[in-house]
């Protein structure tokens, strides 16, 4: 944030009065002039490319694959707030579900495919107050899947130590919650490894905060009974992907750290638990807007690359889309080198996820706006970015609504081959509008009607 400071080079005389009274009306010009040019920017009618440009808004071609939409549900008022979604068959029944996180009721919930058309909601957990991210896996060695979810304790803003990650261990009767961390602050991410090589799975933790935060990771002692290390001390942290980021045949962990710095961070993991800290990017933009961090072999060379859509602006008071938004591709190139290469630009971007969606064996990426120029219509709420084998992306647009996505999801959720994608809205800001909060598009291949 950019900040105006007026000194007053007069002595304290009887004279200085006057220049206090002049740096105060400099000082009120200074804030108010900028303030009212945003305010009633997108008020004034559409004035050709000049506005265009002004505004930041991002379009794009019509996409030659054709999407089918659909919500999940009815729309609802107050709409949800969808903060996660995620295709995985939980009741392992060769059917896709979609999981979602809604934190506005506070809800885990699942969404359990029946026949391809139908689909049964279930609440898995209520009372988790924000939660942020809820991720599948055998925790306890059982043999089932486990749901472990992360709490941000507030959706808003907020240092207290009121971030958890619960467990929601599957039963015979449901899914009972068990706590497996607290007395931390918000709690946006967790991700799971064996960090220490005795077996078991361990937990990598992205504690977000707010001024304050961390990066932990548990060692999992006894089924279900964790110990935390702190790997980094730093607020706004998002996502913890885990993967062998360096060859050596352990589990490494990243993170985007995002409040003060706008950083990715690697750990490299000894094979034993014990890990070296290394900073993989920084931007000297602080507005950049860090938004998450996505796991993905982008350019298929068998070593993880990552992810970075930019583009969240929640701090201000009127977000707007900004041309530095959009997604960072960083290239592994070993050694613990990423090089980093714009792939995309798009005003508000908020997350990504990548996947072959046109079927040439080339991974692709779809981004999702929550703050693009949504007073203006045909602004773009969703792309692909097609990848043509060299990692050289055309971006087409999907769809301008809904609007206000910040999380997305691709997967085969209809059996037919082809990579259909979710995504999920959480309405914070005007213009406001009534929906369901979570939207599917079914991706009916190149030429369908």
């Amino acid at each position: 944030m950019l900040v105006f400071r007026f000194r007053n080079a007069v002595p304290d005389t009887a004279a200085s009065g006057e220049w206090r009274f002049v740096n105060a009306l400099l000082a009120v010009a200074v804030i108010a002039i900028p303030w009212a040019v945003w305010w009633f920017l997108p008020a004034l009618p559409a004035m050709g490319p000049e506005l265009e440009a002004i505004s930041n808004g991002s379009r794009f071609p019509t996409s030659p694959l054709a999407f089918e939409k659909q919500s999940l549900d009815e729309p609802t008022n107050p709409p949800p707030w969808i903060t996660n979604v995620q295709i995985v068959d939980l009741n392992e029944d060769g059917l896709a579900d979609i999981l979602a996180c809604d934190a506005r009721w506070n809800q885990v919930l699942c969404y359990y495919q029946e026949d391809r058309t139908h689909w049964r909601r279930e609440i898995l957990a209520d009372n988790l107050i924000a939660p942020a991210h809820a991720t599948v896996v055998d925790l306890d060695g059982d043999g089932d899947r486990d749901v472990i979810v992360t709490v941000l304790g507030s959706i808003w803003p907020n240092d207290d130590v009121i971030g958890r990650v619960v467990c929601l261990e599957r039963t015979e009767s449901g899914y009972q919650p068990k706590l497996l961390l607290d007395d931390v602050r918000r709690v946006a991410d967790v991700q799971p490894g064996d960090f220490d090589g005795d077996g078991d799975l361990d937990l990598a933790v992205a504690v977000f905060g707010y001024a304050r935060g961390e990066i932990l990771w548990l060692e999992q002692h006894t089924p279900l009974q964790f110990e935390p290390h702190t790997l980094l001390t730093a607020p706004g942290t998002i996502h913890v992907p885990v993967a062998d980021y360096d060859g050596d045949g352990d589990l490494d962990i990243a993170a985007v750290v995002s409040q003060d710095d706008e950083e990715v961070w690697g750990f490299e993991n000894d094979g034993r638990g014990k890990f070296q800290a290394r900073r993989l990017f920084g931007s000297l933009n602080d507005e950049l807007g860090s938004a998450g961090l996505v796991l993905s072999d982008l350019d298929r060379d068998g070593d993880p690359d990552l992810l970075l859509p930019v583009g969240d602006n929640l701090e201000d008071l009127y977000s707007y889309p900004q041309p530095y938004h959009g997604c960072l591709w960083l290239e592994n190139q070993g050694g613990w080198t990423f090089k980093e290469q714009r792939i995309a630009s798009l005003g508000g971007t908020y997350a990504a996820t990548a996947g072959d969606l046109d079927e040439d064996t080339h991974p692709d990426v779809v981004l999702v706006s929550m703050f693009n120029d949504w007073d203006r219509p045909g602004h773009a709420s969703i792309v692909w970015l097609q990848n043509n084998g060299q990692q050289q992306f055309q971006t087409w647009q999907i769809d301008d609504s809904p609007r206000h996505l910040v999380t997305a999801a691709v997967g085969d959720l209809d059996g037919d081959g082809r990579l259909d994608i979710i995504a999920g809205s959480m309405q914070l800001s005007a213009p406001f509008s009534l929906n369901s909060g979570i939207t599917i598009w079914w991706n009916r291949g190149e030429g369908s009607p």
